[in-house]
């Protein structure tokens, strides 16, 4: 009844797929701002992750609306999507890839010094608010980190993307 349900409520169809894209997208983003809201403050690397889903959410609109009106257009959108995501699994691989130590990441957020230092850079450092470090998890969930997490749900996105290409309709 439940897989009736979601095939009367997401047809396969390019529309169906659009919404689903459109779903996932405001889903995640509405997820890191509760987790920022409960206090689990991003990374440099965390708000870059973010931009593939603020581009994603309103191309996954607009490639509903396009699919809806039966334009060709629609599979154009499809494409983007799947590069745009394809492009933040990447990034989300690095991300992750500074946060299990396997590479270094950027100076900014990783706490190394490059130079020697003078005292007063010293106490501007620690007037200054603490960057939030890339290379620790803010928070792991079934031992995978956040950025682990968005490496398989913009993979699967991108998937999901490039596999509407191949619908008619």
């Amino acid at each position: 009844m439940l897989q009736t349900l979601a095939a009367f409520a997401f047809p396969p169809t390019q529309l169906g797929r659009a919404l689903r894209i459109l779903l996932a997208t405001l889903a995640i983003l509405a997820t890191v701002w509760i987790l920022e809201l409960a206090g689990y403050r991003p990374c440099e690397l965390c708000l870059a992750e973010r931009y593939a889903f603020y581009v994603g959410a309103p191309l996954a609109a607009l490639t509903a609306y396009a699919a809806a009106r039966g334009s060709a257009l629609a599979r154009l959108g499809f494409l983007a999507l799947a590069l745009v995501f394809l492009a933040n699994a990447g990034y989300a691989l690095y991300h992750a890839g500074v946060e299990y130590h396997f590479w270094q990441g950027p100076t900014a957020c990783t706490g190394a010094l490059s130079g020697p230092l003078k005292v007063e850079d010293l106490i501007k450092q620690a007037q200054a608010a603490q960057p939030v470090r890339c290379d620790e998890p803010a928070m792991v969930v079934l031992g995978l980190s956040l950025a682990g997490w968005d490496l398989i749900a913009s993979a699967a996105i991108a998937l999901y993307a490039a596999f509407a290409l191949r619908l008619k309709r």
